[in-house]
């Protein structure tokens, strides 16, 4: 969407680690759908957007030494749908939820959550760890296709590790580089080649879980919700720097569009996706597939 877009991460506080790492499949599950959730709930407030946004979500499991570090990756519109369908409600600058209130908030509806679901699981764990602080992150992250292309790139398309960060490998030993992020500075790391595929293989998800989910306006069930999104943003965009249109409803887009109309012949169509045959699609970028010159 050409919109303003930011930049969430939920991390999961090291005490549940242990729980999580033995029930992957259910935990994963709960993290993402919780993290999503709690997000709406706060962008619902007029004081914060007062609108439903746009989420797309990541699962990563890993932190820069192959560590066991589940946490989940958020890409949300700086902007969302308000609740009558027919606004656009923008982002106030580069604030969009106060991100102390969203950690407490994750961190209860996932202790509620994980207690319904799993009654025993829930049972099993101390006390003690949910009077943890959950930490999370949030940041503005850029606008439009820009924002997206690099998102994708960064977190969804990501692995545990990638080749450019193996620095060696000989007969017994792994060492690769990996990011001291506290320092700012790059680290080198020589594993036991036993060590470093435990580390890698750690990060295998369960089969059949999706890694990447949508919510929000981006939720399957709510594409009515996204095409208006898409109309208001386009129609509300100015027209050039002299003359800045504004549209603030639904009905007034409808007419603009109306008007706009034009019987003249225009330029050819973009040709459809390749794949699903779509002509609703636009061509972004193209990666290159692996082991393909």
């Amino acid at each position: 969407m050409p919109c303003e877009y930011f930049h969430v991460v939920v991390t999961v506080p090291s005490e549940l680690r242990a729980v999580f790492r033995n029930n992957q499949k259910l935990l994963y599950g709960l993290l993402m759908q919780v993290s999503a959730t709690a997000l709406k709930d706060l962008c619902a407030h007029k004081r914060h957007l007062g609108a439903l946004p746009g989420i797309l979500s990541v699962l990563h499991t890993w932190n820069g030494r192959l560590g066991y570090h589940p946490h989940v990756h958020l890409l949300i519109t700086g902007g969302g749908i308000t609740s009558d369908g027919n606004h656009w409600e923008p982002a106030r600058g580069e604030f969009l939820v106060p991100v102390v209130v969203l950690s407490r908030k994750i961190a209860a509806q996932f202790r509620a959550a994980l207690e319904g679901a799993a009654p025993a699981l829930f049972a099993d764990i101390p006390a003690a760890v949910w009077q943890r602080e959950w930490v999370s992150f949030c940041k503005h992250y850029g606008q439009g296709n820009d924002a997206v292309l690099t998102y994708l790139s960064r977190y969804v398309f990501r692995t545990a590790i990638t080749n450019s960060r193996i620095v060696d490998m000989d007969q017994t030993h792994v060492t690769f580089r990996w990011k001291d992020r506290g320092a700012g500075a790059w680290r080198i790391d020589r594993l036991p080649g036993v060590e470093f595929l435990r580390r890698f293989l750690q990060h295998v998800l369960p089969r059949g879980f999706h890694k990447v989910r949508y919510y929000g306006l981006w939720h399957p069930s709510n594409g009515h919700q996204s095409d208006r999104a898409w109309l208001l943003l386009i129609l509300a965009a100015p027209a050039d720097a002299a003359q800045p249109r504004r549209t603030s409803s639904l009905s007034e887009a409808l007419s603009e569009l109306t008007e706009l109309a034009d019987p003249a012949p225009r330029e050819a169509a973009a040709p459809p996706c390749p794949t699903c045959g779509s002509c609703r699609t636009q061509l972004l970028g193209e990666y290159p597939r692996l082991g393909v010159p």
